[in-house]
Formats: C-alpha cells, structure tokens, sequence
C-alpha cells in the first residue's frame, strides 16, 4: 500500500514530529545541565567528593522539572476547550494538536518516570560518596555527620531522602495504575491512584527545600585549587609550649599583603593565591519556579469547575434502551455546549469521590435547553447509577412527565469540555465511523443537523455505524430517520449516506417498525470492506480534504489511520481522528 507523505504528515507525521522534537529537548536539557555541573567551578569542591553522580542528579532534576510543570497543562480541560472555541486559533492544524492533549500527558509521565529512574540511582551513589569521601577541609559541603556513617541516614532520617521515598512509591502506584490492562479491568485503582498526583507535588515542593547540595558564592576571592598562604603558613608552624598561653592584647593579623611573593607563584597559571576560605550555600529550591505556575493554574481551574458545577441539573426524562444503554436527559441554567462535547457526571450517592466523562448525545439550543446523554451499563458505577434512575432496572423505558417525575438523586454536571469531534461540521465532507456505543458523539452532530444545517461548512456526511446486534440501531433508530426524511424534503437526499453493519447475526434481520424502512433498506449484513470503502469515497470527492472520525474499537480505528495515511489516485486526503474509549 502506496503510503502518502502529505497525509502521513497531516494525521501521524505531526505527532511523530512533535515526540521527536520533545525527546530532543529532554536530551539536549539533560546534556547542559550536565557539562554545567562537570564544568562549573562553584561546584568543583561539590565534584570532587560526588564523581559523576553529582552532574547525573542535577541534570536529571532539571528534565524532572520541566516535565512535572508542563505535566499539569494537558489535564487543564477548561482551558483547551476555550482555545479550541476561541477565534484566536483559526487555524484548523492549530485545533487539532489540542486533540493530542492526551498524547502530550502521558509522554511527560513516561519522561518522568524514566528519568525518576535516574535520578534516583544517582541520589543512591550520592549518599555512598557523602559517607566515604566525607571532606574535613570544609565541613560545611558534606551531608553527614562522620566518614562511615550509614547512608541510609541520608535516605530515612532526612527530609530530601524521606520525600523522596515516598515520592517514588506514589509515583510507582500511579504508573502501574496507568497501564491499559488496569484501566478497563478496573478503572476505580486508576482514578483514585492518579488523584495521588497532589500529594506528589506537595512531596516534591518539600523535597527540594533540604538544601544538601551546596556550591561556592566567593569564586573570585577563593578560586577553586588556589594557594592560601594563611593556611599553610599555619600549618607549618611549630608552637612552642609557652606560645600556647593567650596573649590579651594580640590580634592576629592576616598574611602580610606587602610580602613579597616569589615571581613563579605569582605568574604560573596553575597556582592563583586565595584571600579568604571557600563559603558554600545551598541552591534556592528552583522547582518552586517551574511547577509554582501549573499548579495554581490547574487548581484555579479546579476551583472555577467546581463552583461550576455545585449546583445539580434538573433530570427530565430517563429512558432504558435495549442492549444495558441507559439515556438521560437534563436540563441546567444557562448550559451551552457544542456538538461532540463531553461532560462529566457526578452524583454522590452512588460514589462520593468517583466520576466519569460522557459525550453528549443532545446539546442545548436556541429553542430548547435540554441536552442529555447515553451510557453503556457496564461496571460498577454505571450499574448503581440506573438503579437509582429507575424503579425497575428491567424497564425498557420511563418518561415522566414534569409534574409527574419521581424523586431522582442529585445529579451535578462538569463541563462541557472539547473533543475532535467538534472539527466534524467543519469540513466539507467528512467520514463518521462508529463501533456499538461510540455512536454518541456522532448522536449530537445528528441532533444539530436536524436543527439545521445550511449554517455549517459540511456539505457531505457519510455515516458508518457497526453493531453486534441489531436492537443497538434502535438507540438512534428514530433521530436517523427524522433527519433522512429532513433531507429529502429540503431536496438534499446526498447530504448524509447511511451505512449500517450488522456483525454478528443468524440470518436476514431488520430494525422492526414501519417508520425505520428507509433503515432497513441501509442495514448491511458483515463488516465493512474499509478499504473499498475509503476509495469510494476518495473517488467521489476528488480533490478534497475529508475529515475521518472514528469512534469504537481499537481494532477499527487502526485500519482507518493507517488507510487514511495511504494514497490514492483521485488526489483525496483523508485527515485522521480519533476518540478512544480507553
């Protein structure tokens, strides 16, 4: 398969080229860091006792900081769906590395982690090396207290080695969490071990308060390796018992200045002579600079969601959909969302701490505040929450009306937040795909464009859903049909081309009901032939950018990316997206 540079650019080639440009970044910040503390003179009597494992500590700290403060930026939700909004970021390119938020945060925790790694064996050999090379000249650089004491005093009885303890179990509880196997096996250990992520910072801000490692401030009135002649003078001295008594009214006095020093002292370059001894002071804590800004940006963020989201919605209908799909709707003050937002529910009778994220299936307009979403019941969360919305779990369907509704939990709502899915009315033609219940994000681009659709870029729709059984096409059954008959009364029946899969059946099945024939007649028995089925597309569209959004199994979404990075020859570029129930 002929691979496409242009579209290989403009799907994986971005991502690529940022990973690569971020690595050598980290490469090249860990590399000056370095040759800054092996060449340094203020660190030089610091590297004498330290070796190498002086420079390894200093310049993995610094790629630590740089990361742990952009670590934060990704998870500031508030923010990117503004600048995905805003009118400052025109540019289509520009949003769509916002879509790599993602991406972006666990490439920061994979770089913390690794270079924690080092960091920590260098702190290791640290504390061997302050133990042996213990310096009696100046007593003021070591970290202990004698030549052999303990080292790992340094790492339990000190405040940089205790939090730095503790900071490498948090920080191994919250990687293993984060692994995929974890996640979809039980999604509770992930959520509560990465809200740890606090508790690291506040470590870490503590960490670096220790002040263990010391550099020299008077370089130029003791240059490292130089001639102190009061010293040595000193030293060279025979004290005579009777000198040994106090002397009331003497001073001593420092090396005479007006001494003359033989000539080759004064001219070798090797030997420079030194007025006063060394003074050493630790380093201010620099990673109070680095991570001080992120985290009150988050936390002011967190602050804004939740007096945000404080106040609960009002439930107005919930309806139990065949397949465990549950459905509510709700309405809430002065609530706006786009199409292929998400928001994250809440209701503390069902967890006081846990919440999930959704996309909305309905967004509020002019004429109606209603929005709503639909949930696949699986897990435990998911199961406790439709035991509380309806009375029977087993209904198939319960809407009330207002002056009828029963008593519902507090619901709070958080968002709405941006997604790819946003960009999909922006395109002239776009390619929607969806797996089982990754239909939702898609639902609320539907619900819009039943609203209308003469205001929005898109001038094309395929839509390609695959399910396992056919009771799953009865979610949207209704909306589909509503907005096909739209069409075809505005004289616009190529607007939106259907295409529904049925993979797995015992024989020829249909959607029941009279109103879904012009469904029936769009429902396909297998799986689709993707690649048949993008050059279709391609040769309908001739010359065109075709925005690819895919939401549903991993499996489906690897084809489609590496088909869309391919080329072909109507001169159609395919720009790849992607939503991950992972």
């Amino acid at each position: 398969m002929a691979l496409s540079w242009r579209s290989w650019l403009a799907n994986e080639g971005s991502k690529h080229l940022f990973l690569f440009f971020w690595l050598s970044l980290n490469v090249w910040l860990f590399w000056k860091t370095f040759l800054l503390y092996y060449q340094g003179l203020q660190y030089y009597y610091l590297h004498q006792m330290l070796g190498l494992g002086l420079c390894v500590s200093r310049a993995s700290a610094s790629v630590l900081n740089l990361n742990c403060c952009l670590v934060l930026l990704p998870m500031c939700r508030v923010l990117l769906a503004f600048l995905r909004g805003s009118q400052q970021v025109a540019s289509r390119k520009t949003r769509r590395l916002l879509d790599k938020s993602k991406t972006f945060h666990v490439t920061c925790g994979v770089t913390i982690c690794i270079f924690s790694v080092l960091h920590v064996a260098a702190h290791l050999v640290n504390a061997v090396n302050f133990s042996e090379n213990y310096n009696e000249e100046f007593v003021a650089l070591n970290a202990v207290n004698y030549r052999g004491e303990d080292p790992r005093k340094l790492l339990f009885a000190t405040v940089p080695g205790l939090t730095g303890v503790i900071m490498v179990l948090v920080l191994f509880l919250m990687c293993t969490a984060s692994t995929y196997a974890i996640r979809v096996s039980n999604y509770d250990i992930f959520w509560y071990t990465h809200n740890l992520f606090f508790v690291f910072y506040m470590l870490l801000m503590l960490h670096v308060s220790g002040g263990v490692l010391k550099y020299q401030t008077n370089l130029e009135e003791h240059p490292p390796g130089c001639f102190n002649p009061n010293k040595t003078l000193r030293q060279n001295m025979t004290v005579t018992k009777a000198s040994e008594e106090p002397f009331p009214h003497y001073t001593p006095e420092p090396f005479p200045e007006d001494l003359p020093v033989p000539e080759p002292l004064v001219q070798n370059n090797f030997m420079r002579i030194c007025s006063e001894e060394p003074k050493f002071q630790s380093h201010f804590p620099e990673t109070w600079f680095w991570i001080s800004g992120p985290l009150c940006l988050y936390c002011v963020e967190r602050l804004y969601r939740y007096i945000r989201s404080n106040k609960p919605v009002t439930i107005t209908a919930v309806v139990s959909h065949p397949s465990n799909v549950l459905e509510v709707r709700m309405v809430k003050d002065n609530f706006k969302a786009r199409p292929g937002q998400y928001v994250i529910l809440h209701c503390p009778r069902v967890s006081t701490l846990e919440s999930h994220p959704f996309t909305l299936t309905m967004c509020p307009t002019d004429t109606k505040a209603t929005f709503g979403v639909h949930l696949k019941v699986v897990g435990d969360w998911t199961e406790r929450f439709r035991d509380l919305l309806l009375l029977h779990s087993n209904q198939d369907a319960e809407i009330l009306p207002i002056f009828q509704q029963r008593r519902y939990p507090k619901l709070y709502v958080d968002g709405p937040f941006g997604s790819p899915f946003e960009e999909s009315l922006n395109y002239e033609v776009s390619l929607c795909v969806a797996g089982g219940i990754g239909v939702t994000p898609f639902a609320s681009v539907l619900n819009t464009l039943l609203d209308g659709w003469k205001c929005y870029k898109l001038r094309r729709l395929y839509f390609i859903w695959v399910c396992r059984d056919i009771e799953s096409f009865r979610w949207f059954a209704d909306l589909l049909c509503m907005l096909h008959n739209k069409l075809w009364q505005e004289n616009r029946p190529d607007y939106i081309n259907i295409q529904l899969y049925l993979s797995q059946t015992d024989g020829i099945q249909k959607i029941i009901g009279e109103k879904y024939q012009p469904l029936n007649s769009r429902l396909l028995i297998g799986r689709p032939r993707w690649k048949l089925l993008l050059d279709e597309i391609a040769k309908c569209n001739r010359r065109k950018t075709i925005g690819v959004f895919c939401c549903g199994p991993n499996k489906i979404s690897k084809i489609l990316h590496k088909l869309s990075n391919s080329s072909n020859s109507y001169g159609t570029r395919f720009e790849y997206n992607k939503e991950s129930f992972s």
